[in-house]
């Protein structure tokens, strides 16, 4: 979300203040973010009793006028996972089939939740956890953390018996369809990652 003052909102009453900074969020509102402006949660409570926003996960509100992102959502909820392998190459325009309710996600070894059961985990040491960290808007507009591109053909490449064969083909066809493809990046990750080989070998097969 973006970084406000209180100063921008002198002379405006508290629920005047939540909403102009979900119109800056794009309809989306924080009870971390009231914290920030030293003001009440008590108010996001009164405006659901007025029917200006609901609740669609815990701390985070919508405007009722709204469409939820469920991907932004799940992505302010879980802030210490990224999207990754399937869904997020889903953003990068590399996988046609959009994720239904279960989502690739990669998060580090040390950390677990009972949220993240339903979904396909994918935990990695603390070293290369941040390796093409970045972010991309979803469908709707809104931006949440993903892995680029080439650490995505990466995931995918080492993580295939966990995945369907004929969407990792398929994706990396793709990928070597794209002009601003970076195989240099690609094999610098591939090496970090320790299967450099196997990466560029796979790679080097679906050109042909």
């Amino acid at each position: 979300m973006e970084k406000l003052t209180i100063k921008e909102f002198k002379e405006k009453s508290n629920i005047e203040i939540i909403e102009e900074l979900m119109k800056k969020n794009n309809g989306y509102i924080t009870s971390k973010e009231l914290d920030m402006f030293d003001i009440h949660r008590m108010y996001l409570s009164i405006m659901q009793e007025k029917g200006l926003i609901e609740k669609v996960a815990s701390g985070i509100y919508i405007d009722t006028n709204k469409i939820e992102d469920n991907y932004y959502v799940f992505g302010l909820s879980m802030p210490n996972v990224i999207y990754s392998h399937m869904t997020a190459l889903y953003f990068h325009g590399l996988f046609i089939k959009a994720p239904n309710d279960v989502y690739d996600i990669t998060a580090k070894r040390s950390y677990n939740s009972v949220h993240l059961r339903k979904h396909n985990v994918f935990y990695v040491d603390n070293d290369i956890y941040e390796i093409g960290l970045t972010e991309i808007e979803t469908p709707m507009g809104n931006k949440v953390k993903v892995y680029d591109v080439e650490r995505c053909i990466c995931d995918i490449i080492r993580s295939k018996n966990r995945m369907d064969l004929e969407h990792i083909k398929h994706s990396v066809k793709e990928y070597i369809k794209r002009k601003d493809k970076d195989l240099v990046k690609l094999s610098l990750y591939a090496e970090k990652l320790g299967i450099k080989d196997v990466v560029m070998d796979y790679v080097g097969m679906m050109y042909e």
